[in-house]
């Protein structure tokens, strides 16, 4: 049994040998299989590590609690070599605080998703810059890992920018020359190589009236004819070629001055400047010059020129009647010395012992230094000319010569007029001074020095008027006045009006002074002695003075006496009714008409005495109005009934016309029919035969009442006095005779604010006119 166990035992190893025979072999083809795997893994390794080293980006890889991954060059380059943790990027060599902090927010969002980060970062301790471009890192990294790839971006980063800059600094130079040459006022142009136009401006546009650029380069419409012909010029001489050309601007003929210029590419630029107001210039200078060559023909004053040669080039026809040398022998330039050689033959240059010397020192005033020479000939026959000499910039002489004989003449006529003028002023009974407008005394007669006792001497100085007034003042009463002189003056010469007045002196003299303006800006001072006239008109004045104070005196007596009578005259009228009614028993006929005559009387005089009183107060101001409303109509009626039998007794017409517009004012009744009693009145006491009209008339503002009579008239003499108190003309009586009537009208019109017009012709009658407002004053 043991045999046949070791028996099955030897066949069970068999089995298993042969078994592992086969494993055996194929363990050792799967070793070689992985070893070659394993060989070309490293392989790739190798060069996927050369790759990398070679790749312009490097990676990192930071893990989800920040810790990171990288090589140790990347690690240097960032500024960093001992980072381990991604905040260890940011010390003081390391990445910008801004940019790590950006870069921490872009690798939390990458984290989370599929986020992708594209960033450029730069080192604080190099300056250098890097992009940095990841996302999520894929297996078998870690979930929350971000793999990122990290190039130097410097050198790439300064060129671009250079490139940058240089771009915006040539597209804004060629945007700045391109609005340059579109807002140029002139046209501007580009032709191509086939010398068409491939470029115009807006000038251009407008100047050949089409509506854009592109349609003038569409149609290849020319600014002037001949357009390409200075193009193709300018392309064969290689130079700016320059050319004049007429050309129609706007529907106006112009003339151009067209420039073209060859560019290096082939085409040509041009542009056109519009010169007609150059060639409008230019001819107007030139007829400037002859207008001016025609003006010094006609100037009283000859005029010669003279070039750095010192030949003859201009002379003017007055220099040619004034030298008396022939115009054909001075249009052959003869020179200067022959000149003055010829003029002299003519005796037109003064007389002089040396005349080489005299004509060697009148030539040196080609090259002489000073401006202006300027020298007075007189000549033999007594004519006197002013010469002046002007040196050119150019080396030649210009020579003015002004015959100043009349003028001489004149002067001396006129020297010999100021003496009669001085001896006349000085022989004036009034102090006469002219200041001129700066203040300064610029001509005075002795009167004047006398009247203020000033030296002749210092006058002779012309001293300033502000000078005179301590001079003045110390003459004067009231030394204040002085200031006064010296404002008259000012007033005089600048303001130009005149002012006058008077000065008392110390020495008890009167002066009447006035300022007045001249036509030649100085001002005229007058002083008269008005001394005697002074004293006349003071006594005149004393008189004056007591006339009014008798006239009130005696204003004051008859209003005194008219108080006086007015209590008798009560106690008279009073009995007198008394009598009239019977209190004394019954009278007689007789008895009974003495007594209606006393009272009649008594009425009388007691309307005389108010008139009186009331004449003497409206003297002194003091008439007081009661104001209600007047019917104006009805107030003409009723003084017109009263007064119609008294009209009647003189056989008179008395018409009366009421107008439409006569209404009624706001016054005083009783004073207003006392105003028409009045001249009612003395209408018909100064009138004999004829007719007295009353007549009214009114507006919407004033109402007029005409009284008009055809008496004898007044004188002009006497019509200014009628409304004086107690005057009187002519023969007539009873109250009109004591002249109350139209001086108590007046002021009780006045006194309403109304005026009183009179009116008279000598022989034909008098009229008077009361204007009366409407509403009250």
């Amino acid at each position: 049994m043991v045999t046949i166990f070791n028996l099955r035992l030897e066949i069970v190893a068999l089995a298993l040998a042969a078994l592992w025979v086969p494993i055996a072999a194929f363990l050792a083809w799967r070793g070689a299989s992985q070893s070659r795997q394993a060989r070309q893994l490293a392989g790739h390794a190798k060069a996927i590590g050369a790759l990398l080293a070679a790749a312009p980006s490097r990676p990192m890889l930071i893990t989800p609690d920040r810790e990171i991954d990288a090589e140790p060059a990347l690690l240097r380059e960032l500024g960093s070599p001992e980072a381990r943790h991604f905040a260890d990027l940011g010390h003081a060599d390391g990445l910008a605080p801004e940019d790590l902090a950006a870069l921490d927010s872009e690798l939390a969002a990458a984290a989370l998703g599929p986020g992708r980060i594209a960033r450029t970062v730069r080192v604080q301790s190099s300056g250098r810059l890097f992009e940095v471009r990841g996302g999520p890192a894929p297996p078998p990294s870690p979930p929350g890992s971000v793999l990122l790839w990290i190039a130097d971006c410097s050198t790439a980063e300064h060129s671009r920018a250079d490139t940058a800059a240089q771009l915006a600094a040539t597209q804004q130079a060629l945007g700045s020359l391109t609005l340059l040459i579109e807002a140029a006022p002139f046209p501007m142009w580009v032709r191509g190589g086939d010398l068409n136009l491939a470029l115009v401006n807006r000038a251009f546009v407008t100047a050949v009236e089409a509506d854009s650029a592109e349609e003038v380069v569409a149609r290849g419409i020319e600014l002037a004819d001949g357009g390409a012909e200075g193009a193709t010029r300018a392309l064969t001489d290689g130079a700016a070629i320059e050319r004049v050309r007429p050309a129609t601007i706007r529907g106006e003929r112009r003339t151009l001055r067209i420039v073209d210029v060859p560019l290096p590419n082939g085409a040509v630029a041009g542009y056109a400047t519009d010169i007609q107001e150059l060639e409008n210039a230019r001819g107007e200078l030139e007829r400037y010059v002859e207008s001016q060559r025609e003006l010094s023909d006609r100037m009283t004053a000859g005029a010669v020129q003279f070039d750095p040669d010192r030949t003859l080039s201009f002379y003017n026809r007055p220099f040619a009647i004034l030298s008396q040398i022939e115009p054909d022998w001075l249009d052959d330039a003869p020179e200067f010395d022959r000149l003055l050689e010829r003029m002299r033959e003519n005796h037109r240059l003064p007389e002089v012992r040396d005349f080489p010397e005299w004509k060697a020192e009148r030539r040196g005033w080609f090259t002489s230094a000073e401006e202006v020479h300027e020298e007075e000939w007189i000549l033999a026959n007594g004519d006197h000319l002013r010469v002046v000499g002007q040196p050119l910039p150019d080396g030649g002489l210009r020579l003015i010569f002004e015959d100043r004989t009349e003028q001489v003449r004149l002067s001396s006529a006129r020297d010999t007029l100021l003496r009669v003028r001085t001896a006349t002023f000085d022989n004036l009974f009034e102090g006469v001074a002219v200041f001129a407008s700066d203040g300064r005394l610029y001509l005075w007669n002795r009167r004047f020095g006398d009247f203020w006792n000033l030296d002749e001497q210092w006058l002779a100085e012309h001293p300033r008027v502000d000078e005179l007034v301590p001079a003045f003042a110390g003459r004067l009463v009231n030394p204040t006045a002085a200031a006064r002189l010296r404002e008259l003056v000012r007033t005089a010469t600048t303001e130009r009006r005149g002012e006058q007045g008077r000065l008392s002196l110390a020495d008890g003299r009167h002066f009447a002074f006035a300022a007045v303006p001249l036509p030649d800006g100085n001002a005229l001072f007058t002083m008269v002695d008005v001394t005697d006239s002074s004293r006349i008109e003071a006594a005149l004045r004393e008189r004056a003075e007591a006339l009014e104070q008798a006239d009130r005196v005696r204003t004051d007596f008859v209003a005194n006496m008219s108080y006086e009578l007015r209590t008798p005259l009560t106690s008279i009228g009073g009995f007198a009714e008394m009598l009239n009614d019977g209190y004394a028993g019954d009278l007689s006929g007789s008895a009974k008409d003495y007594v209606a005559a006393i009272l009649e009387s008594v009425s009388r005089l007691s309307r005389l005495i108010d008139n009186v009183l009331d004449l003497t107060q409206g003297a002194k101001g003091d008439v007081v109005l009661e104001r209600e409303r007047v019917d104006l109509a009805g107030l003409v009626r009723s003084v017109a009934d009263g007064m119609e039998p008294t009209a009647k007794a003189k056989r008179l017409r008395f018409k009366v016309v009421i107008g439409e517009g006569t209404g009624s004012i706001q016054g005083d009744h009783r004073r207003l029919r006392e105003s028409l009693e009045h001249v009612l009145r003395n209408a018909i006491a100064y009138t004999d035969k004829g007719e007295v009209r009353l007549v009214t008339r009114g507006d919407p503002a004033n109402a007029e009442i005409l009284i008009s009579d055809t008496g004898p008239g007044l004188a002009p003499e006497h019509q200014t006095r009628v409304f004086e108190r107690f005057t009187r003309f002519g023969e007539s009586r009873g109250e009109a005779a004591l002249g109350l009537g139209l001086p108590l009208t007046r002021q009780f019109v006045e006194a309403h604010g109304g005026t009183v017009q009179l009116s008279s012709t000598p022989g034909q009658g008098t009229s008077v006119l009361i204007t009366l407002p409407r509403g009250s004053r």
